[in-house]
């Protein structure tokens, strides 16, 4: 599935702006078919945002169940004899869609793309209505997991096993397309570097060929010829590349084109980085170079917008990691936005890819957030259900980032339960469908602290081993001595036992900004400060880390909670991007790292 691309033979049509907007409180709309005619209601909401945070009502914020968005959209007019398509770039957690009456399209999963032809339902330089139902609801069978309970005075509530704000809605961009009939569907680059020279593999998928052909043009970054090719695939080889790498994100174009003879039936442009991954024992090594991470775990989360894509935000966010120093970020935890990797690639910005499977781990997480200890893998729990649409997410998240070239290792899961043989029967099969996937990138999962190296039953089946933990925070909390004794201690044994990379991908402390002791009390700046140096002195002790990823880059909204005081505080910056002193303590590691 390729994304929306304006060229000779494709047009787009962005569908953001204000739509027609129902919460469906009763959960009326689909047994009375609200998709038949103009929704109830005057209320517009804008497209792409969350809907929870825009209205100032608890009612919208708090709803469990269906919304409901719809707009009017004429097809233009030059779009007569070309196949249009309508592609939603997110709506979490599911939808079905309606052009006029005829259903065209459902999806499962909040973080990932799906579109629907509608060639055959609608007339070029005619009006349609598109209505589209959203539902935030999270179960057994989600990925990620929760149960909605009912009270007893009919309120339904929603428990779930993360710690993060449940935002629901049409997060991103909606598009209106036209390709020709005889179209690329898709196209998979994969790079390499032999004897100097860089390799560009390329294969692809043209729907209703019939009698065309398929050529292939390379242009460097100044629009000269590198490389020519023909053929559904072959490789293409460049001498002397320019290379993608950490902070220079030098990109090629591919120019793929479908023809029948001298005429051009499509055309498709795709930005390529020429660079390998691999992983050689303990090292992390991007074209062959030893990496070492430095950055965040992240959220798509800002004030109103709540995981909203925001274009401004991202490019603002993009600027922090370059003055803070930092060269990577992952994505927790699910897919972000596909404008953020196309940034990412252009920034030279190393990027980590999740799923969306997170609260896989039912005893902490029922503890923590509410719904009672359960457990995690069972009939009535997440079952042979869950993990085949947690086998879909992947193989979705993969077929949409495969050829970006920020991306070196996917990660299918934060925090789940790993220390049980029921934890290595639900994943095993999972790595393996994402190296059927991506044969060409590392694949991990991210291990927390109720599954150490000697206790964990998952990390064997993982390229690199990522660990979160909060030494010094959850545990040990205010005792740094002690805390700096166990993180080395089991870090130590993680590199013992496995011999493999190991990058952290967590550690932090909830900081309430403007808060300040003279003896680093809990919660203080200084305290955040003293605990992120602790940890730095015990990674620069241990030659198989290979990275720090600070939980979190910035302040984000949560579900209320005794243990979170307007949202989770462990930011170096504030949700609007403030730096606390730990900005500028990290800012002077990381510049000063090699």
């Amino acid at each position: 599935m390729l994304r929306p691309q304006d060229s000779p033979t494709r047009e787009t049509k962005r569908l953001d702006g204000l739509w027609r907007f129902v919460v469906d409180s009763d959960g009326v709309g689909r047994e009375q078919e609200w998709w038949r005619a103009a929704l109830p209601g005057t209320v517009r909401i804008p497209v792409p945002s969350s809907y929870n945070d825009l209205l100032v009502d608890p009612a919208v914020h708090d709803h469990v169940g269906d919304v409901w968005y719809q707009r009017s959209v004429f097809i233009p007019r030059g779009w007569a004899g070309q196949r249009v398509v309508v592609r939603f770039e997110a709506a979490t957690h599911r939808a079905v869609v309606w052009v006029g009456d005829d259903r065209v399209a459902e999806h499962e999963g909040g973080y990932t793309p799906f579109e629907a032809d509608l060639t055959a339902l609608v007339e070029p330089g005619q009006e349609v209505r598109l209505t589209v139902v959203v539902n935030n609801e999270l179960t057994w069978q989600s990925i990620p997991p929760g149960i909605v309970e009912v009270a007893a005075d009919g309120r339904r509530r929603q428990h779930y096993y993360h710690d993060f704000f449940n935002y629901a809605g049409l997060h991103r961009s909606v598009w209106l397309c036209s390709t020709p009939p005889t179209h690329l569907a898709d196209v998979t680059v994969v790079t390499d570097i032999d004897a100097g020279a860089g390799l560009v593999r390329y294969s692809a998928v043209v729907e209703e060929a019939g009698a065309t052909t398929v050529g292939v043009v390379l242009r460097d970054a100044q629009g000269v010829v590198v490389a020519e090719g023909s053929g559904d695939g072959s490789t293409l080889r460049v001498a002397d590349p320019e290379l993608w790498q950490p902070g220079r994100g030098y990109l090629y174009d591919l120019q793929v084109d479908v023809v029948d003879g001298s005429r051009l039936v499509d055309r498709y442009v795709l930005p390529v980085g020429i660079r390998t991954v691999e992983v050689d024992g303990t090292r992390f090594l991007i074209n062959g170079n030893p990496f070492y991470f430095r950055g965040f775990g992240k959220h798509e989360d800002i004030e109103v917008h709540g995981r909203g894509h925001d274009d401004a935000a991202m490019v603002h966010d993009f600027a922090l990691l370059g003055w803070i120093g930092a060269n990577s970020f992952r994505t927790s935890h699910y897919p972000y936005a596909e404008e953020v990797l196309d940034h990412a690639d252009r920034q030279g910005i190393v990027v980590i890819d999740e799923t969306a499977a997170v609260g896989l781990n039912l005893g902490i997480g029922g503890g923590m957030f509410g719904g009672g200890s359960r457990t995690t893998f069972s009939d009535e729990t997440i079952d042979r259900r869950t993990q085949d649409v947690h086998r879909r997410a992947i193989e979705e998240l993969v077929a949409r980032d495969k050829n970006h070239p920020s991306v070196v290792l996917w990660s299918i899961a934060n925090e789940p339960e790993s220390h049980t043989d029921a934890a290595r029967d639900y994943f095993q099969p999972l790595f393996a469908a994402a190296r059927r996937a991506d044969p060409t990138r590392p694949v991990g999962f991210v291990n927390m602290m109720f599954a150490p190296p000697d206790k964990c039953t998952v990390s064997d089946l993982a390229d690199v081993i990522m660990i979160n933990r909060y030494y010094g925070w959850y545990s040990e909390t205010g005792d740094l001595a002690l805390a700096e004794r166990n993180l080395e201690s089991e870090l130590r044994a993680w590199a013992e036992t496995h011999a493999k990379p190991i990058l952290m991908t967590e550690y932090g402390a909830d900081t309430m900004a403007g808060l300040h002791s003279a003896d680093a009390a809990v919660w203080s700046e200084e305290y955040q400060v003293a605990l992120l140096d602790v940890y730095h002195q015990v990674f620069d002790r241990i030659d198989a880390v290979v990275g720090e990823q600070v939980w979190n880059f910035a302040d984000f909204a949560t579900a209320p909670s005794i243990i979170r005081v307007g949202g989770n505080r462990k930011g170096v910056f504030t949700r609007d991007r403030r730096p606390k002193m730990a900005a500028h303590a990290l800012r002077r590691r990381w510049l000063g790292l090699p």
